[in-house]
């Protein structure tokens, strides 16, 4: 367990973006930006999202405020480090923007958040990647303002300073964080969502979820050492603020996250699910996330030949809410000892007519499996391609996350995320 700190912390933090939630939100943001004085946007996306002709749509409304606005189609789906440099290249060059618009999921995002930070500040990416994989460098100027648009409820990243991306050479997921890559407006706007096909809901739907769970779970606020003002970290442990977050997304996903999956029309539904993405970003962008996304970066950054239904077809993945979901039941039973009642409390959240099992340990394990059954989540890591034999090489990945173990509310060690990838080989 995490060992009581001689001088513990007192304070927490919190930050969220504007937020405009609604059907039909999207077509006022050539309004909202024209009131920042906004005169050239780039409107980012990825190809998928672009062919359904929202990204331009966005686009086209603006220019009744004045306002030029250019689609780029280019984000890759799970971003990389190569993806990123040329979203960038691309952005500077036909620059300068006054403003950046994301149109999509998570992918399209992060590459804005990237392309942001290196269009206003100097340097390269690896400057800016969190340690140690980069040098974690803090950006030095002021980022332009942001729109986060998601058209998929899954990853939050319109809540978050976070962006994230698979760093090619070395085989991993890492990605930036600082308080200033935060988007300045997210417009959620629940008929954007409703393309989104089964697959991608339950993957996507997962992230929420996981997003929930080990925010809730995380580290208390005051079991950390105290720090200095400019020592505060976006991440600051659990805190009365996450929580109450993180408990009315549980409640929305256990209404709608079934239905999404089987009723891509139910409106209700999507509107929920929408929001829980939203309010799931609001509690872990401030209090973390632990074990189930440190393991996810390795879990995708080194797939091998893994096709996941309902994602572009060709190239092999394995999506981020999936890969967050397929160690998460064995995790989450690996922390149970630290506070008990809340993993009882996220269970009986999630599944309030379950019945529990006569080990309290099991139950919230038990929840994620069945819902991981009901909508077609992978059995496991060997279900994606996985052998006892690449164990190491996950492990090794996963310590690379301090950032992320730091907020897990029990000390891990190398053998502890072993024996979590070897349970999570088949998890029923």
């Amino acid at each position: 367990m995490i060992a009581t700190p001689a001088n513990p912390e007192s304070v927490f933090t919190y930050g969220a973006p504007q937020l405009k939630f609604g059907d039909g939100a999207s077509d006022e943001i050539g309004f909202d930006l024209s009131r920042l004085s906004v005169r050239r946007v780039l409107v980012i996306t990825d190809a998928g999202v672009a062919a359904t002709g929202i990204p331009q749509r966005v686009a086209d409304q603006m220019a009744q405020f004045g306002i030029e606005a250019r689609v780029f189609d280019g984000v890759h789906v799970e971003p990389t480090d190569e993806s990123l440099v040329a979203a960038i290249d691309e952005a500077r060059s036909s620059g300068p923007w006054d403003a950046y618009v994301a149109v999509g999921g998570g992918s399209a995002i992060d590459t804005a958040k990237a392309v942001n930070l290196l269009t206003t500040n100097p340097g390269e990416l690896m400057d800016y990647i969190n340690v140690p994989v980069g040098k974690g460098q803090a950006p030095t100027e002021p980022l332009k303002p942001l729109v986060a648009v998601p058209t998929t409820t899954g990853t939050g990243s319109e809540s978050t300073t976070i962006c994230v991306m698979d760093v090619l050479s070395l085989k991993v997921k890492t990605g930036i964080s600082h308080a200033r890559l935060r988007p300045t407006l997210a417009v959620i706007d629940p008929l954007l969502t409703f393309s989104q096909p089964p697959g991608v809901t339950a993957a996507s739907g997962m992230d929420i979820l996981c997003h929930a769970l080990e925010s809730y779970t995380a580290r208390w606020y005051t079991t950390y050492d105290r720090k200095k003002p400019e020592q505060r970290v976006p991440y600051c442990g659990s805190n009365p603020i996450s929580d109450m977050w993180s408990e009315k997304a549980l409640t929305l996903l256990a209404g709608s996250f079934r239905r999404a999956v089987r009723h891509g029309d139910d409106a209700h539904a999507r509107a929920d699910m929408a929001m829980a993405a939203t309010f799931a970003g609001m509690g872990f962008g401030n209090a973390g996330v632990h074990i189930p996304h440190a393991n996810a970066y390795p879990i995708a950054g080194r797939v091998k030949d893994f096709h996941p239904k309902d994602y572009p077809a060709g190239e092999a993945m394995v999506p981020h809410g999936m890969s967050v979901a397929l160690t998460a039941p064995e995790a989450f039973r690996f922390t149970f000892d630290a506070a008990p009642e809340r993993h009882v409390r996220a269970a009986q959240l999630l599944a309030p007519n379950a019945g529990q099992p006569t080990s309290p340990d099991q139950f919230l394990p038990m929840v994620l499996t069945d819902l991981m059954r009901d909508i077609d989540i992978p059995n496991g890591i060997a279900a994606v391609g996985f052998d006892e034999g690449d164990i190491p090489e996950l492990v090794a990945g996963t310590m690379k996350q301090q950032r992320l173990l730091a907020t897990c509310p029990r000390e891990v060690t190398d053998d502890d995320i072993a024996g979590i990838f070897t349970r999570s080989m088949s998890l029923w």
